[in-house]
């Protein structure tokens, strides 16, 4: 059986977005450019008839756009998910400009849904929300004169995203042997990592510093398959439990 081709496999997430006219603005550049999933996390007005007029004629992906309260929700089933950032942020992976990261991000819709997000207009996103993503995506505006709307930026990655699917193969197929892990796989691997090591005394939560923010840009930089979590959750299990005396 054919496997779906990417677009149609990738979702744009827009988190805390304050302005609806926004949401229709990014509504419209995802239909234009043929991508249809549209997520949106905590927005300050939604449904709202400033989106559906901004979305002129794109009204069905605000019709079956899905709202969830955070962006653990948005990216729980995904494989791979990338982060638009217009500066660096430390601790994270070096960030890949627009018309790289779309090839990137075309060539891992063939393990499964993947995503890219988007931030609040005025703040973007939070240093939390980019350390949940596996890619800190930038586009290389003027840098004299930064400043992008939310809706051109959504236009700007829809339109790489498109020439990336265009040039890619119709029938995408994965180069993982194993079935690639979700968000929520690696948020149960990090959770469960971050209490073993703590435990252990090995982290001392009162004064973290950077070691779980390093070990999650560590296994970010990795494809983790289900069962290579399954092994890592498996040892820290045996880890946990107390030692038997010979």
């Amino acid at each position: 059986m054919n496997r779906p081709l990417a677009l149609d496999r990738i979702r744009i997430v827009l988190s805390r977005t304050t302005h609806p006219g926004n949401i229709g603005a990014a509504a419209r550049a995802m239909k234009v450019m043929g991508l249809h999933e549209l997520w949106l996390v905590a927005p300050e007005s939604f449904p709202d008839e400033v989106a559906s007029a901004r979305a002129s004629g794109a009204g069905d992906i605000l019709a079956t756009a899905r709202v969830v309260d955070c962006l653990q929700d948005a990216l729980a089933d995904t494989v791979f998910s990338a982060a638009l950032t217009a500066r660096r942020r430390e601790l994270s992976l070096p960030r890949m400009q627009a018309r790289d990261a779309a090839l990137e991000i075309v060539g891992r819709c063939a393990d499964g849904p993947v995503a890219l997000v988007f931030g609040n207009e005025t703040s973007g996103l939070t240093n939390e929300e980019v350390g949940l993503c596996s890619l800190p995506v930038t586009i290389p505006t003027n840098p004299d004169f930064s400043s992008l709307n939310l809706g051109a930026a959504v236009q700007v990655l829809a339109y790489e995203l498109r020439m990336a699917a265009i040039g890619a193969e119709a029938v995408l197929e994965p180069d993982t042997f194993g079935e690639p892990a979700t968000h929520a796989d690696f948020e149960g691997f990090m959770a469960h990592l971050e209490r073993a090591v703590t435990a252990s005394g090995f982290h001392d939560p009162a004064n973290p510093k950077r070691l779980l923010p390093r070990i999650r840009r560590l296994f970010n930089r990795v494809r983790l398959e289900r069962e290579e979590v399954a092994i890592l959750r498996g040892m820290l299990t045996t880890f946990e439990q107390p030692r038997r005396r010979g």
